[in-house]
């Protein structure tokens, strides 16, 4: 298994303090007033969670976790930054919801958890952060019960070759995987947009769309649908705009490429 001690601990120190600035700056009103903050395509795409058990793979702060859980899941969230974690807990009690948050990489989760779900989830702003993708498959792979559902939505690798301090649409870095991350450095403005200046580094893996599809096949998944869509959580690239619901898009006739994938598989049995 392909790891870095150095950017996965330093991506940790990272998550630590994008979490205690997210407590503020994260927009999960709706949540504490009793409504959920999944929007519709993902739960079209994931279905019916009323009665099932789900992970929840890098949580972060618990806020699609606890969303889970308003819509009826017995949900576990997992996550490397235990100030994310501390977070995600406060947010819980103060929504009388019902989570299991367990502190761990990826990677290592399975030698902290032996439990098997209905559902594994993950979803945007995930994948940059795994040095090894057939790993992080075959891991994922290992919690589903016999005809689970692994489901995943993600920013669209191919947003990825974009400079993001140009406006429209300058190509200016490689589509495709390397094995060595590259390492960001830290003063840079979150991705939140509440004007907060992240301070601390980061080391970021870029994948394919093929790099992942070819990484759930060979765990074993058998894969219903791959999407792409035309909106972002957030505003990635200074030509966005705003187009509701929290989403972003490309204006006018810069609206050309997709910007974010969701692919659901399933487990074999069941």
């Amino acid at each position: 298994m392909q790891r870095s001690t150095e950017a996965e601990e330093g991506n940790r120190v990272h998550w630590d303090e994008l979490a205690s600035a997210h407590e503020s700056s994260y927009e999960y009103g709706r949540l504490l007033d009793g409504g959920h903050l999944i929007d519709e395509v993902q739960l079209r795409e994931v279905g019916d969670v009323a009665g099932r058990s789900l992970l929840h793979l890098q949580c972060h702060i618990g806020t699609d976790t606890l969303s889970w859980a308003r819509l009826g899941a017995s949900v576990t969230g997992v996550d490397i930054s235990p100030v994310s974690l501390e977070v995600a807990g406060r947010l819980a009690e103060k929504c009388g919801l019902k989570a299991r948050f367990i502190r761990s990489s990826v990677y290592d989760l399975p030698g902290v958890l032996s439990d098997t779900f209905d559902i594994v989830y993950t979803s945007v702003g995930v994948l940059c952060w795994l040095s090894d993708l057939e790993a992080w498959a075959s891991i994922a792979r290992s919690f589903l019960k016999p005809g689970g559902t692994f489901y995943i939505m993600e920013g669209h690798p191919f947003l990825n070759v974009f400079d993001d301090e140009s406006e429209g649409l300058r190509v200016k870095y490689d589509y495709f995987h390397r094995t060595d991350p590259v390492k960001w450095p830290g003063d840079c403005p979150d991705y939140a947009g509440d004007g907060y200046v992240v301070r601390s580094p980061s080391w970021e893996w870029q994948w394919t769309v093929s790099d992942v599809v070819n990484a759930l096949l060979g765990a074993g998944l058998r894969i219903e649908f791959m999407h792409e869509h035309k909106y972002l959580p957030w505003k990635a690239l200074p030509s966005m705009t705003e187009c509701g619901y929290g989403r972003w898009r490309m204006p006018g006739e810069l609206d050309l490429v997709p910007l974010m994938f969701s692919v659901r598989a399933r487990a074999a049995g069941g």
